[in-house]
C-alpha cells in the first residue's frame, strides 16, 4: 500500500497522487451484497438545496457492510480486500463456515486467509470484535458501537483508531481520533486493529475534474455571487459591504452549532479541543 506519483506530462497532473491499490485482492465486488445507490444532488426530501455543491459524479453501488458483527462464535476466512468507491477505508469480504458472505471494513495488516471472528471469547487479534469489557486498555480499536446491538458508528475513516484509556463500571473512557474523550458502554462492541488506507490523507487530487468524479461541484464564494444569490453579493468592485461574512440564508458564520444543552453531552469527558 503506497501513492503513486505521474510524470508531469500535463499541469494538472504534475502534482496529482492516486493509491496505489497494491492491497486489493479482488476488482469485481459480490453481487449479492451491493444494493442500488441513488444520488441526492445535495436535496432533501422536499426537493430543496440543503447541501450546496454536489451533484454528478461517477455512477456507484452500495456495498452491505456488517457493522454490527453479531454472527457470535462463528469463525470467519477472509476471502478478498476490495475497494469501496462510498468510504475511504478498505473493505474485505468475509466467508463464514455456515457459508454466509458478509463486507467488513478492514482493518490494517488483515490479509487473505485470515481468520476472524466476533464475541466475547474471541481472542484480542486484527479484525475480531468483542465487547469493550473484553478489550484491554492501550489496544488500538475501530468500528465503536455507542448503543449495544445498534452497529458501529465510531471510527470508521481510513486510517483512524481509537484507544480505551481506563473503565470504571458500566463505562469505559474512549479517546476517539478527534482527542475527545468519551464515556461509552462497556456493552458495547468494537473491532481490533486500526481502519486500513492509512495513506489516504497523502492522496492529492491534482485537478478540478477528479473532484467532479467524486460528485462534488465548484464551492463558489458568497462575494462573487449577485445580491440575489447572497448577502455578500454585489457593489462595484470586490466589496463585502461593510458587513460580516454569513452563509446564504444570513446566518452568521463562525459560532458553534452544537446544541447548549445536549443530552449526549454528559458522556463527553473531554472536548476534542
Amino acid at each position: 500500500m503506497g501513492v503513486k506519483k505521474f510524470r508531469p506530462v500535463t499541469p494538472s497532473r504534475r502534482f496529482m497522487t492516486v493509491s496505489d491499490f497494491s492491497e486489493i485482492t479482488k476488482e469485481e465486488p459480490e453481487k449479492s451484497l451491493l444494493e442500488p445507490l441513488k444520488k441526492s444532488g445535495g436535496r432533501n426530501n422536499t426537493g430543496r438545496i440543503t447541501v450546496r455543491f454536489r451533484g454528478g459524479g461517477h455512477r456507484r453501488h452500495y456495498r452491505i457492510i456488517d457493522f454490527k458483527r453479531e454472527k457470535v462464535g462463528v469463525p470467519a476466512k477472509v476471502v478478498s480486500i476490495e475497494y469501496d468507491p462510498n468510504r475511504t477505508a478498505r473493505i474485505a469480504l468475509l466467508q463464514y463456515m455456515d457459508g454466509e458472505k458478509r463486507y467488513i471494513i478492514a482493518p490494517e495488516g488483515l490479509k487473505v486467509g485470515d481468520m476472524v471472528m466476533s464475541g466475547p471469547d474471541a481472542e484480542i487479534k486484527v479484525g475480531n470484535a468483542l465487547p469493550i469489557e473484553r478489550i484491554p486498555e492501550g489496544i488500538p480499536i475501530h468500528n465503536i458501537e455507542l448503543v449495544p446491538g445498534k452497529g458501529g458508528q465510531l471510527v470508521r475513516a481510513a486510517g483512524a483508531s481509537a484507544v480505551i484509556l481506563s473503565k470504571e463500571g458500566k463505562y469505559a473512557h474512549v479517546q476517539l481520533p478527534s482527542g475527545e474523550v468519551r464515556l461509552i458502554n462497556v456493552k458495547c462492541y468494537a473491532t481490533i486493529g486500526q481502519v486500513s488506507n492509512l495513506d489516504h490523507e497523502n492522496v492529492i487530487i491534482g485537478k478540478a475534474g477528479r473532484s467532479r468524479w467524486l460528485g462534488r461541484r465548484p464551492h463558489v464564494r458568497g462575494m462573487v455571487m449577485n445580491p440575489v444569490d447572497h448577502p455578500l453579493g454585489g457593489g462595484e468592485g470586490r466589496s463585502k459591504s461593510g458587513r460580516h461574512p454569513c452563509s446564504p440564508t444570513g446566518v452568521v458564520d463562525g459560532k458553534k452549532t452544537r446544541k447548549k444543552r445536549k443530552p449526549s453531552d454528559r458522556f463527553i469527558v473531554r472536548r476534542r479541543k
